[in-house]
């Protein structure tokens, strides 16, 4: 069956894609979605006033699948937003479905062009388990995502333990990002996402080693967004202090977590971290990733992007494996049919 990649109408779009040149098919897994359905619906409901969410939300179609064109990205691999969550448990799941519903009927317009990850929610263990059912059993989400942290639960708490389990069960993709943080009290007029947001990821990279959830559950696999943020930079003084942390971390099996991880390149990257995020994780477990549309659709197409592809530590074997490779190997359903 063709995809719609192919349709007649999108022949334009096919011919900036540029064929196999993996510089004009790649695959973006760090694209945020605030499906125009549920927007809608949390307006008719009074969770949201719609002239005060922030730019970011006013996702469209049309926007998304110009952005792709002029990246020369094939496929975005859609995290779910939803904001002004309510405490109640049968409006939570409503929100989660409209939401899922739209994601869901978007990967069926544009075939291969879009897919999704199905969240699960640190707070709520049973509408963890209903969205994972339902986005991945029955529209076919191609992993899950979960917020770094919730309050002062971070992704390695063992309380998480049982959804972990059942996570694991399904040899699970989950990505990761920071949404609600702690700041960490520096100068003021900074916005979360510089630097809090990357302090956060760190935090939960590392609940993740030190109370074993990796050790545990060795099918899961967590995409680390932002480059990992400082967990990368900060590698040698895990290995160096990690006897003293509590619970201890074994300096012997550092090298090892860290290439238990996936990471992005929405940091952005640049000639100077590039280097330490290849000497820490190497080339094979890095992913091409956007941040649109919290990054802007000029910062992506004109800053970003052709700085990855100009990237001088980076020749055309790694610039592959990051643009696309990669993400093939670890969500292999995003293959061509």
């Amino acid at each position: 069956m063709p995809t719609d990649l192919q349709a007649p109408g999108d022949i334009g779009r096919r011919a900036a894609l540029g064929g196999d040149d993996a510089r004009h098919e790649r695959i973006d897994v760090h694209h945020h979605y605030t499906a125009p359905e549920w927007v809608r619906w949390a307006t008719e409901n009074g969770m949201v006033d719609p002239d005060n969410l922030p730019p970011w939300t006013r996702w469209d179609e049309t926007s998304a699948l110009d952005l792709m064109d002029r990246t020369g990205t094939r496929t975005s691999v859609l995290t779910v937003a939803m904001l002004g969550r309510s405490k109640d448990p049968a409006v939570r799941k409503e929100s989660a479905r409209v939401s899922l519903d739209a994601a869901g009927a978007l990967t069926s317009r544009h075939a291969g062009r879009f897919a999704f990850f199905t969240p699960v929610f640190l707070d709520d263990p049973e509408l963890s388990r209903w969205s994972v059912s339902h986005g991945m059993d029955e529209l076919g989400a191609v992993g899950v995502s979960a917020r770094t942290s919730t309050g002062d639960t971070f992704l390695g708490d063992p309380a998480l333990d049982p959804l972990m389990a059942e996570l694991d069960e399904r040899g699970a993709v989950i990505s990761t990002h920071p949404m609600q943080v702690a700041t960490s009290g520096g100068p003021q007029g900074v916005p979360p996402f510089v630097c809090d947001f990357l302090m956060d990821t760190t935090h939960a990279a590392l609940s993740l080693i030190m109370n074993g959830t990796l050790d545990r559950f060795p099918r899961l696999t967590f995409v680390l967004p932002h480059g990992g943020g400082y967990l990368p930079y900060i590698a040698g003084r895990i290995e160096v202090f990690g006897r003293q942390f509590a619970p201890a971390v074994d300096p012997g099996r550092v090298r090892d977590y860290l290439h238990r991880f996936y990471y992005d390149t929405a940091a952005p990257m640049s000639p100077s971290a590039t280097p330490t995020l290849l000497a820490a994780a190497g080339v094979s477990r890095i992913l091409y990733g956007s941040d649109w549309p919290p990054t802007p659709t000029r910062v992506v197409t004109e800053v970003t992007t052709p700085a990855l592809d100009a990237d001088p530590a980076l020749g055309e074997r790694e610039r592959g494996r990051i643009n696309r490779g990669n993400a093939l190997r670890l969500l292999p359903a995003l293959a061509p049919a």
